[in-house]
């Protein structure tokens, strides 16, 4: 199910649109932490007249990424892949576009992620809701070496609006998944630790046209930053689209430009070159 809003109301014009996304691209998970040089190239963008958005594979409204959210205060966010698109996304709230997932295809995402022992979920406010818990937490501890799930029957899934999911674990897990669910989009996560699971037909592009159809700012004025497999529909429909000296190979591949990695200052020295900051 998909809902539509049509936004009408006379933008603030902007000069152009920034796009990032958050894991491995603002986010250095070696350090837990946003890299400083790239808040305040964010901050530099805004001041200089730039539409600042947000585009991420997470729910930015969950506990374990709402603070990010309120550090970076972008102008739009496009989040879970482009199923939910919010203008002024921590005032307002304005909802551009939502997809909600089929209560059919997540009742049998969740019956075959027992069948199979796949761990599969997501998090909603305070409560994770996910198969194979002990999977979950064995991948916490793996790459955040702590976990404080509260976990809630995978069921009561079905009880909320679900636009995406996240499975943990390797690529055996995420090649089932795509065999045996065809009409998803499975996006491996950089470091093949996962993937985002996500009806076809929606990606971080269509947010981003959809947000610049309503601030009216052309194709050619605008720059996208990214590392990953989710992000390459967004870096090819960018005029330039940047990967992180961190990314994945496949998407240097696709970038115009490939920066310097995010701790080593990557985002704000692109920025400066181009003459945006």
């Amino acid at each position: 199910m998909r809902e539509e809003v049509n936004c009408s109301k006379n933008r603030e014009k902007k000069k152009g649109m920034v796009a990032f996304d958050l894991d491995h691209t603002l986010l250095d998970h070696k350090k837990g932490a946003i890299t400083p040089s790239s808040l305040e190239a964010i901050e530099r963008l805004k001041e200089n007249g730039y539409l600042v958005v947000l585009a991420s594979g997470r729910n930015m409204y969950d506990r374990y990424s709402y603070d990010y959210l309120k550090e970076i205060a972008p102008h739009a966010l496009v989040q879970m892949n482009g199923t939910k698109v919010l203008l002024d996304p921590l005032e307002k709230q304005e909802v551009l576009m939502h997809s909600v997932m089929s209560k059919d295809l997540l009742e049998r995402l969740i019956r075959f992620g027992k069948e199979h022992h796949i761990a599969l979920g997501t998090a909603i406010e305070d409560r994770d809701y996910f198969t194979e818990e002990e999977q979950v937490v064995q991948y916490d501890l793996n790459f955040v070496q702590e976990s404080d799930r509260n976990f809630a029957p995978v069921e009561e899934l079905l009880k909320e609006e679900v636009s995406a999911l996240c499975y943990c674990g390797g690529v055996e897990g995420a090649e089932a998944l795509r065999k045996n669910f065809p009409e998803l989009n499975v996006f491996p996560f950089s470091r093949d630790t996962g993937a985002d699971l996500l009806e076809k037909g929606y990606s971080k592009a269509m947010g981003l046209e959809k947000i610049a159809e309503v601030y009216k700012i052309p194709r050619e004025k605008t720059l996208a930053f990214g590392d990953s497999f989710n992000d390459e529909e967004m870096l090819l429909w960018a005029n330039v689209g940047v990967a992180v000296g961190n990314a994945i190979p496949y998407i240097k591949e696709k970038a115009d430009i490939v920066a310097k990695p995010i701790w080593e200052d990557g985002i704000y020295l692109t920025l400066k070159d181009l003459g945006l900051i």
